[in-house]
């Protein structure tokens, strides 16, 4: 038996992680969410290239249209190949057959000029028809000045802006900073440990939060709209709607399945036409909350396009070839490791 939906929205992921799977260990053993920062993904995105960016955006792809994920809005950062890396995503995901709202996080890390070449990527990007946003690393790497910048910007291109808020202690200064800026087009992730209410859509990743240790995030208990993201682990939505159900339910046994299934419904405000694409999945109660949140396993089988394209047949990708998509993928991520 089988049943169908529409496709999926992953609310935020990082594609570019897709190669850190099985990277070498940090020279240091991280011991909070900072020293994690610092130790393991801070080094990975100064190592990356476009090349390398290409086949981690493709193999992010191709995952999450196995998935039944349709959609993404990703999140990016690569301090040594800025210029250019956003069309570098778009097209690979554009390939896979995959929708995809890009955006470049600007951070004050890698001096003033990395700063302003990361904003000037999204400008370029978004101008030039690109479909994005505009990114921010997190409030407590970016002076007051670049948030400010960043913010102009999103209002002068129309768009919001994507940005960490408050997702460990260290950034707990983001709410204060944020909310005289913060616009209903935001996309505000994580939200761990802020402070206040401040405008935008809360972008729920519970399976990264455990991982990262840094507290529950107490979504429900927000006045804001929230969807669900992954944090760049993987782009299974079901999946996360599953864990997100638990983690609440931990806290408060009277919430429903209902809740975290409308949270994946709230991502079609970013990505509306994955609502008109289709997915077969290999369970015949696919579109209920109180079946999913109770039945892991659940696979897509066929995915169709808005206009009738199949992009999934039979569980294997229709545009490309997964077996040199993986290769590819597997050398890159070589190359990625050789330099940390």
């Amino acid at each position: 038996m089988t049943s169908t939906t529409p496709g999926l929205v992953c609310g935020h992921h990082h594609l570019y992680s897709s190669l850190a799977r099985g990277m070498p260990a940090p020279p240091i053993q991280p011991t909070n969410f900072l020293e994690i920062l610092q130790q393991v993904w801070w080094r990975l995105d100064t190592a990356l290239d476009l090349d390398m960016i290409y086949w981690s955006a493709k193999l992010g792809a191709v995952e999450a249209l196995m998935n039944g994920t349709t959609g993404i809005i990703d999140h990016h950062e690569s301090p040594n190949a800025i210029e250019g890396s956003l069309d570098v995503i778009a097209q690979a995901c554009a390939e896979v057959g995959v929708r995809v709202v890009c955006s470049y996080g600007i951070t004050d890390r890698h001096g003033s000029d990395a700063g302003r070449r990361g904003l000037e990527e999204n400008r370029r990007f978004i101008a030039s028809g690109g479909r994005g946003m505009v990114g921010v690393h997190a409030a407590f790497t970016c002076s007051d000045e670049l948030l400010e910048n960043a913010s102009g910007m999103a209002i002068d291109l129309g768009v919001g802006v994507h940005i960490h808020v408050a997702e460990g202690t260290d950034d707990i200064a983001a709410g204060a900073r944020l909310e005289k800026l913060a616009q209903d087009n935001w996309l505000l992730v994580h939200c761990v440990h802020l402070d206040r209410e401040i405008r935008g859509t809360i972008a729920h990743n519970p399976r990264s939060n455990m991982n990262n240790g840094v507290g529950y995030a107490r979504p429900a208990q927000r006045s804001n709209k929230i969807i669900l993201g992954t944090d760049g682990i993987g782009a299974d939505m079901l999946e996360e709607m599953r864990l997100a159900y638990v983690a609440y339910r931990a806290e408060d046994v009277t919430l429903s399945p209902d809740l975290a299934w409308s949270w994946l419904e709230n991502s079609y405000n970013f990505i509306p036409e994955c609502r008109n694409d289709q997915v077969t999945w290999n369970y015949d109660h696919s579109d209920s909350p109180w079946h999913v949140a109770f039945t892991p396993g659940i696979r897509a089988i066929d995915v169709r396009s808005h206009d009738g394209e199949v992009l999934l047949q039979e569980g294997q990708p229709t545009r490309v070839d997964l077996s040199e998509v993986r290769r590819k993928a597997s050398e890159a991520a070589e190359r990625l490791f050789s330099k940390l």
